[in-house]
């Protein structure tokens, strides 16, 4: 009796096991046509319209990002900001005495060296404190123009990251919504394949992000240190305007006293 009651019972433990493999078999075959890896044309329509906007989003800002990065070189040429040529002119001009020639050489060659030089020589006859003044009034002005175009690298790197949540948070909201249509395991496999969509918008965000907010920290960096350069530059050559002042009074102090 002992014996038939075990080999019922292996006989029951046979069944339950041939039940739960052929169970498990069918839910693999369920999952697996599910579990397939997202392709970019699922990510990048897999988001529907919502989520095809915000990649056009993310396209234009990432372009917008690498045209400034460009610009920003572009503009930082020291050739175009502190003209060699252009210094060497406005000495020679300002050794022989001759204001006139000086003021042309920077007119001829428009940069933020002349224009600094040029705000310098129209207050030539206020004396020379004032001349430093309007120097450092024309530097900083001269700064603020180049930086205006260099912060446009910091409005792309804040962008892209916020864009990217926006694409996360979007794309999680539709699956989400699209788990009521599903049943059983597949749930699972239909979620994990929908947030991972979703996330690629996040890490398209911080590939835009990073690049644009190195590339505005080097840049500004690099034209306030410049545009102190060129300060410096031209208050060593108006010291000659200096001298000349000098000169001037001690000549018209030798009148007087004569």
């Amino acid at each position: 009796m002992l014996n038939n009651k075990l080999k019922y019972t292996l006989a029951s433990l046979t069944l339950s096991m041939s039940t739960f493999a052929q169970d498990a078999a069918e839910a693999v075959a369920e999952v697996a046509p599910q579990n397939t890896t997202s392709g970019f044309k699922d990510i990048i329509f897999g988001g529907g319209a919502v989520g095809i906007f915000i990649w056009v989003l993310i396209l234009l800002c990432s372009l917008g990002m690498l045209a400034f990065i460009i610009d920003s070189v572009l503009i930082l040429n020291r050739e175009k900001i502190l003209p060699a040529h252009l210094q060497d002119a406005v000495e020679d001009s300002l050794n022989d005495g001759d204001l006139e020639s000086a003021i042309a050489a920077c007119e001829e060659t428009p940069s933020p060296l002349s224009n600094i030089l040029l705000a310098a020589f129209a207050n030539i006859a206020e004396g020379y404190d004032v001349i430093q003044d309007s120097v450092s009034s024309a530097a900083d002005l001269e700064n603020e123009k180049i930086l205006q175009r260099i912060n446009y690298l910091n409005v792309f790197g804040q962008m892209g990251p916020m864009l990217g949540l926006l694409g996360t948070v979007s794309g999680m909201v539709g699956a989400f919504a699209g788990l009521a249509n599903m049943t059983g395991a597949a749930k699972a496999s239909f979620l994990a394949q929908q947030i991972s969509i979703a996330l690629w918008t996040t890490v398209a965000g911080l590939l835009i992000s990073i690049p644009a907010l190195l590339g505005y920290t080097l840049a500004r960096n690099a034209a306030i240190k410049i545009t102190i350069e060129t300060q410096s530059t031209v208050l060593d050559l108006i010291k000659k305007l200096k001298d000349a002042e000098v000169d001037e009074e001690e000549y018209e102090d030798e009148e007087e006293y004569e």
